[in-house]
């Protein structure tokens, strides 16, 4: 833990007396879905930035399809178009973190001045038990769960939903809530998809040729 904090030290002061959303994803690709869950984010949670978290790799998800890192950091740059609130970040691989657990707890550990809130979309809440230590990030942060076409019902009957019930909160309550906390947001819907996109754009996608 200790090693992997040094990672962040320099980033820490910057941060210090904020709270910060932490959207991890693959981003493979990143799409206007994506912003649009982080600018409703930024407007109903009360957070001071959001940080894209671009996953080196996902262990719930074959490779097969996946760009290399670097093309979808890319392409969540440009999603973002330099927004003042809105950071790209590459931490899990400067950490070298494979699950989303050990991410969070080593954050909390090398910023304890930085106030975090994690956040998800209803289709990873309805499997959210099956991620590596999942109670660990539910009961280190509050969870943001932004609903997503097709997936509200899933999600809100998920083992996540029937464990913390008795935690569930008010959206604009999250980020003064003691954890474990989470609250269920529904926003207007975005049709885009990242399987749809690579679906569309076919060996462009993996293969970088536009």
């Amino acid at each position: 833990m200790a090693g992997r904090a040094h990672t962040v030290l320099a980033d820490a002061g910057r941060w210090r007396g904020r709270t910060v959303a932490l959207y991890g994803g693959s981003f493979n690709p990143a799409h206007k879905g994506h912003r649009r869950v982080a600018r409703e984010c930024l407007k109903r949670l009360g957070v001071d930035a959001i940080w894209f978290m671009v996953s080196p790799g996902n262990p719930q998800k074959t490779n097969t399809d996946m760009a290399e890192f670097t093309r979808r950091y890319d392409s969540v740059k440009k999603l973002t178009d330099a927004h003042p609130r809105m950071h790209v970040t590459d931490i899990e691989a400067r950490l070298g973190t494979t699950y989303s657990a050990d991410t969070v707890l080593t954050l909390k550990y090398a910023m304890p001045d930085t106030s975090f809130v994690w956040v998800m979309g209803a289709d990873n809440m309805a499997s959210f038990d099956t991620w590596h230590r999942w109670r660990d990030i539910a009961d280190a942060l509050p969870i943001a769960v932004f609903d997503r076409p097709g997936y509200a019902l899933k999600g809100l009957n998920s083992m996540f939903a029937k464990v913390y019930a008795p935690y569930q909160t008010a959206p604009a309550n999250l980020i003064r809530s003691k954890t474990p906390a989470w609250a269920f947001l529904t926003i207007p819907r975005h049709p885009a998809s990242a399987t749809q996109l690579r679906q569309q754009m076919g060996n462009r996608w993996l293969t970088g040729f536009d």
